[in-house]
């Protein structure tokens, strides 16, 4: 079999089940999974959009794989231009969701695909959220179920968060972690889908 005959190896350069789940749902089953290690600090000054399309390039030429397509992927949730954490303590995701409470917020989900001849496709989709304006009751039962964890702005919008949030203009896949209209033409263009 020639090289050209060969399918195109992908590689998903994140740890995220989420983004791998979301794959399969556009026909890419069999993704190779090997976690980007950079750092992720935003640079000063640094807006949301510009933070999101940077990490998922970096994370895209971050990982080697022979031959391979490697795919990165970032999900920033902004209020206004700031850049709110990942939350990796009840304390962070608290203050997310009373700062979240009751106004909209954007969400940018960007992916970069890294190809084997030095080429770099990337795409952002940008998503408005808005919370209904949370009690603290509401926001400690949310805290409690510990889907916070990991997550920028301490929600996970596939999860019960879902049922606080008021209104969702854009991307839903977006959102979860992967924007799916947007993967689906950059691994179409690569040649991943046919149609």
């Amino acid at each position: 079999m020639a090289d050209s005959d060969r399918p195109a190896r992908l590689v998903l350069a994140s740890a995220s089940p989420r983004r791998r789940e979301l794959l399969a749902r556009i026909g890419i089953e069999h993704a190779t999974v090997i976690p980007a290690d950079i750092d992720e600090t935003p640079r000063k000054a640094e807006v949301p959009n510009d933070y999101a399309v940077r990490m998922a390039r970096e994370k895209a030429l971050a990982v080697h794989s022979d031959g391979a397509h490697v795919l990165g992927g970032d999900t920033v949730v902004a209020l206004g231009r700031r850049i709110l954490p990942k939350a990796e303590d009840v304390a962070t995701a608290r203050r997310c969701l009373e700062l979240l409470s009751g106004r909209r917020h954007r969400v940018i989900s960007a992916i970069a695909l890294a190809s084997p001849d030095g080429t770099l496709r990337q795409k952002a989709s940008e998503t408005s959220v808005r919370f209904k304006r949370l009690e603290n009751a509401e926001i400690d039962a949310y805290l409690e179920l510990g889907e916070w964890q990991g997550k920028a702005g301490g929600y996970a919008i596939q999860g019960a968060a879902e049922g606080l949030i008021a209104w969702i203009a854009g991307s839903h896949s977006g959102v979860v972690g992967l924007p799916l209209f947007e993967t689906r033409a950059v691994l179409k263009a690569a040649g991943f889908i046919r149609r």
